[in-house]
C-alpha cells in the first residue's frame, strides 16, 4: 500500500488482510470523497497504486468542508477550490454563486472534527465588518436588488446594435468613422458581456455567450481571470490585473525583475493599454482550445461562438478597419479598468477580511456627462461591482449611498473612495510616473508570485510565465 502523507487526514474503513502466517487481521484503509456536479458525494478509497489523496478544507459560513472530492466537478474549475485550501471562502461563495449553488455546498462532506479544530484555531475570525456586510447582502437580496430592469437592458443592447450597424454601413464610405464606431462597439460589447458573465439570473445565463459572439472574449477565460481578480484583488503575485510588467509597473520591482521600459512607462503607457484587447483575444482562444481538450463545461460551444465572431468580423470589415478598432477598444477599456485599482492599496499577503480589502483596493470614478456614464460601462461604480459582482449594473447608482453609509458606520479604513473621472486618470498616470522615477527595491514581491496559494506562476494558465505584451514578445 502506498504511503500516506503525515499531514493528510482521512475517514477510514476497516478491511481484513491476510498476514504472512496465514492469520487474518484488520487494518484501516483511508477513504476520501468523490462528488458529482450536483454535490452528491460518496466515499471512495483515498489511495491508488501510487499515492493517497489528501483533504482540501475550506470554511464557508463558519463550517469547514472537505472539498477534495468536489474540486474536479466544480463548474468553474478545480483551481478555484485549491486557492482556498485552509482559508475562508464565505464572501467569494456568496458573491459569485446563485441561490442554487449556495445551497449545493451544504451537501458537501464536513471536514474531520480534529482537522476543523486545528484550522479554525489558525484562521482569522470574522470581523464585524464582514458580519455586517452579510446582513446588508441578505437585506438587498430580500428587497429584490438582483431583479433585472429589462428596459435598461433593452436600451443598452439597442445602443450596441446601433453602433454595429453604423460601423457596417460606413465601412466603405467612411473607414475612419467605421473604425471608431467598431471600437465603441467592441468596448460596449465587453461591458455588456461582463455583466452577463457575472450574472446569476436566467437572462444572464441566456446572454452568457454574448461576449464571445460580440467581442471575441470567451466566458471561460473571463471567469478564470476576472473572477480571480475579484476574489484576490490587488494581491501581489496573484492578481493578474496588476501583473502588467515589463511594460507597466504599478510598484517598484526587485532589481532582478526590473525592465528598462519602466523608466519611460508614463510616456508610453498608451501603447500597452492599446494592446489590451488584442492580448485578451489571444488568451481567450488559447483558453477555449485548452477547455475543449480538458472537457470543461460548454467549451465546444464557446469555441464555436468565437469562430462565429471572427467569421462575421472578417467578412464585413477589412483589416484596416477592424485591427485599429481592436487597439482603440483596448485603449478605451484600459483607461477605464486600470485606474480604479492601481492607485489604491496593494497587498503582499492574503487578506482574510475580503470586504475591507475591497474598500481599500478600489476607487470609483464620478463621471461628468451622459456619454461618459455610458462609456464607463458600470465600471465607474467599481466598488459596488466588486462587492456585488452578480448584481445587474443598473442597480449600482442606487447602491452608492448605501455603501457610503456602510463605510461610515463600520469605520472602514479610507472609507468610500471616489474621484472625478479625469482626476482618477491623472492619479493612475502619476503613479506610473512616480514608479518610473523610483529606484528598484530589493526584495519587492514578484508580480507572478512566490509559490503562495493562487500565485500566477503556479496556476498553469495563460498568465503563467508572463502577462501582457511581455509574454508575446
Amino acid at each position: 500500500m502506498p504511503s500516506v502523507s503525515r499531514t493528510a487526514r482521512f475517514s477510514a474503513v476497516v478491511e481484513e488482510v491476510t498476514t504472512t502466517n496465514g492469520a487474518t487481521a484488520s487494518m484501516e484503509m483511508p477513504t476520501a470523497w468523490e462528488c458529482d456536479e450536483e454535490a452528491e458525494c460518496v466515499e471512495v478509497p483515498a489511495c491508488n497504486d501510487e499515492e493517497c489523496r489528501t483533504t482540501l478544507d475550506v470554511r464557508i459560513h463558519s463550517k469547514w468542508y472537505d472539498l477534495s472530492g468536489w474540486r474536479k466537478a466544480h463548474p468553474a474549475g478545480a483551481h478555484w477550490i485549491d486557492w482556498y485550501d485552509g482559508r475562508d471562502a464565505t464572501e467569494v461563495m456568496d458573491a459569485f454563486h446563485s441561490a442554487k449553488g449556495r445551497e449545493m455546498y451544504k451537501r458537501l462532506p464536513a471536514s474531520a472534527p480534529d482537522t476543523a479544530a486545528v484550522l479554525e484555531a489558525s484562521t482569522a475570525p470574522y470581523s464585524q465588518t464582514e458580519l455586517n456586510f452579510r446582513k446588508l447582502r441578505a437585506e438587498l437580496e430580500e428587497d429584490g436588488w438582483w431583479n433585472r430592469d429589462f428596459v435598461h437592458e433593452g436600451t443598452l443592447l439597442a445602443i450596441w446594435t446601433s453602433l454595429f450597424v453604423g460601423a457596417t454601413l460606413t465601412v466603405e464610405s467612411a473607414p475612419p468613422l467605421s473604425c471608431f464606431l467598431l471600437g465603441l462597439t467592441m468596448t460596449n460589447a465587453g461591458w455588456l458581456g461582463h455583466d452577463y458573465i457575472h450574472g446569476i439570473d436566467k437572462f444572464a445565463n441566456f446572454m452568457r455567450p454574448f461576449a464571445a459572439v460580440a467581442a471575441g472574449l470567451g466566458p471561460t477565460w473571463w471567469s478564470d481571470k476576472h473572477n480571480k481578480h475579484h476574489a484576490l484583488t490587488n494581491e501581489m503575485g496573484v492578481d493578474e490585473d496588476i501583473a502588467t510588467d515589463p511594460f507597466l509597473f504599478p510598484y517598484a520591482p526587485d532589481p532582478e525583475n526590473d525592465s528598462p521600459l519602466r523608466k519611460i512607462q508614463h510616456l508610453i503607457f498608451f501603447i500597452p493599454f492599446s494592446a489590451l484587447f488584442a492580448l485578451w483575444r489571444v488568451d481567450t482562444l488559447q483558453v477555449a482550445v485548452n477547455g475543449v481538450e480538458e472537457k470543461r463545461p460548454d467549451a465546444k460551444n464557446e469555441l464555436w461562438y468565437l469562430l462565429a465572431h471572427y467569421a462575421v468580423l472578417l467578412t464585413i470589415f477589412p483589416l484596416q478597419v477592424w485591427v485599429p478598432a481592436v487597439f482603440l477598444s483596448g485603449l478605451m477599456s484600459a483607461l477605464i479598468v486600470t485606474p480604479t485599482h492601481q492607485s489604491e492599496e496593494f497587498f503582499e499577503e492574503y487578506q482574510p477580511d475580503w470586504v475591507t480589502a475591497q474598500f481599500q483596493s478600489t476607487r470609483n470614478a464620478v463621471t461628468t456627462n451622459p456619454f461618459s456614464e455610458w462609456l464607463w460601462g458600470g465600471m465607474q461604480y467599481q466598488l459596488e461591482h466588486h462587492l456585488f459582482p452578480s448584481m445587474p449594473r443598473s442597480k449600482y447608482p442606487l447602491l452608492r449611498p448605501i455603501l457610503q453609509k456602510f463605510a461610515d458606520e463600520n469605520n472602514v479604513p479610507g472609507g468610500y473612495r471616489e474621484s472625478g473621472e479625469f482626476e482618477i486618470l491623472y492619479m493612475n498616470w502619476d503613479l506610473y510616473r512616480k514608479v518610473a522615477e523610483a529606484d528598484p527595491v530589493p526584495g519587492a514581491p514578484y508580480s507572478r508570485g512566490n509559490g503562495q496559494l493562487g500565485a500566477i506562476d503556479m496556476q498553469g494558465g495563460v498568465a503563467a510565465g508572463g502577462v501582457g505584451l511581455g509574454k508575446l514578445m
